[in-house]
């Protein structure tokens, strides 16, 4: 590509955790930045920034919304998508992660917009049962791995490997892209949501944890691993974000202690997960809240997945942060004077 960059880029998800962090530093860098919203979210975690972008009010599955927002010659980062391991939101998210994106890569290519930048997830390269595992039992997943159908691929796994294939589409059809794929995303933010959740675990200081593997990278790595791809000759690539692994146990410990609190003392093992499972399953329906395990996610946390993130390295200037200063990071935007 040798095109210039344009003048305005484009977030969706503009205001989730991902998406906000996106737009903090592309107006950093002095850029023009356009949101997508829906009315009833409102700027989110963007509030205190709000007048610096140019708002588009609209949806993923309303098309004439996406024609009046996308630009010709514009840049696209496509953060938007429904992240949940609840049964009652599978319709939605198959709605959202792949009939969304298949309209906007469609208005991309009908608008000829200058690059799209995707925001995947790791969970898209899917988990094989036996297939990449070396001697300690680990499977371990690069780019280049292909989807297999799997009992430990969840629906949301799913949905992201549809949509990633809706971006593949685009790209055979002329649209240029480039493509990310972050493990567990760490930073400050709407922690009931998505991967902060895990922040509220450490905080209520819960006894329990699983056997499983964590793979983490913060989100000020994310957004800027996936603007400089935008802002690179880098094309038709997709890239593992992946700072770091640790068992459960290990991580949880970091962050209790980063955050003041008691670290988790009890081990659950596989079975055991799957039963807690389904008790939640009962508790959630009865409180209407969210359960705080799934079935998929109980089968996921008891697994040892590794995800090599140094790719990226190779190709543009980019560093992962450490885990410590993260965390640190995360316990100061909640108030708490973390230890050193």
């Amino acid at each position: 590509m040798t095109s210039s960059l344009p003048n305005t880029t484009l977030v969706t998800g503009a205001t989730g955790l991902i998406g906000s962090h996106v737009v903090r530093y592309l107006l950093a860098l002095g850029k023009s930045v356009s949101a997508l919203y829906r009315s009833e979210n409102g700027p989110g975690l963007l509030a205190d920034v709000a007048d610096q972008l140019t708002w588009h009010e609209g949806d993923l599955l309303d098309i004439p919304s996406l024609e009046d927002a996308i630009n010709p010659g514009c840049d696209i980062i496509h953060c938007a998508a429904i992240v949940s391991f609840v049964p009652k939101d599978r319709a939605r998210m198959e709605q959202v992660n792949v009939e969304g994106t298949a309209n906007l890569v469609n208005v991309c290519l009908q608008a000829g917009v200058r690059k799209l930048a995707y925001l995947s997830s790791v969970a898209a390269l899917g988990r094989p049962d036996s297939k990449h595992v070396d001697g300690k039992g680990v499977t371990v997943l690069t780019e280049d791995q292909k989807w297999e159908e799997s009992p430990l691929n969840s629906a949301y796994a799913k949905t992201k490997y549809r949509a990633e294939l809706e971006v593949w589409r685009g790209s055979a059809e002329g649209l240029p892209v480039v493509m990310v794929n972050p493990t567990v995303v760490l930073g400050e933010g709407d922690w009931t949501r998505s991967s902060t959740q895990l922040i509220k675990y450490a905080y209520d200081e819960k006894p329990f944890y699983t056997e499983g593997d964590i793979n983490y990278v913060d989100v000020l790595d994310v957004a800027e691993a996936i603007v400089k791809l935008l802002h690179s000759e880098i094309v038709n690539e997709r890239f593992i974000l992946n700072a770091g692994t640790l068992p459960y146990h290990d991580f949880l410990t970091q962050l209790a202690q980063a955050l003041g609190k008691r670290p988790p003392t009890i081990r659950v093992p596989p079975g055991l997960a799957s039963v807690l499972a389904r008790v939640e399953s009962v508790r959630s329906w009865l409180t209407g809240t969210t359960p705080l395990i799934t079935l998929e996610t109980a089968r996921g946390a008891s697994h040892h997945y590794s995800y090599p993130g140094d790719r990226i390295t190779q190709v543009i200037d980019f560093q992962y942060r450490a885990l410590n200063e993260t965390l640190q990071r995360v316990a100061m935007s909640l108030g708490v004077k973390a230890e050193r």
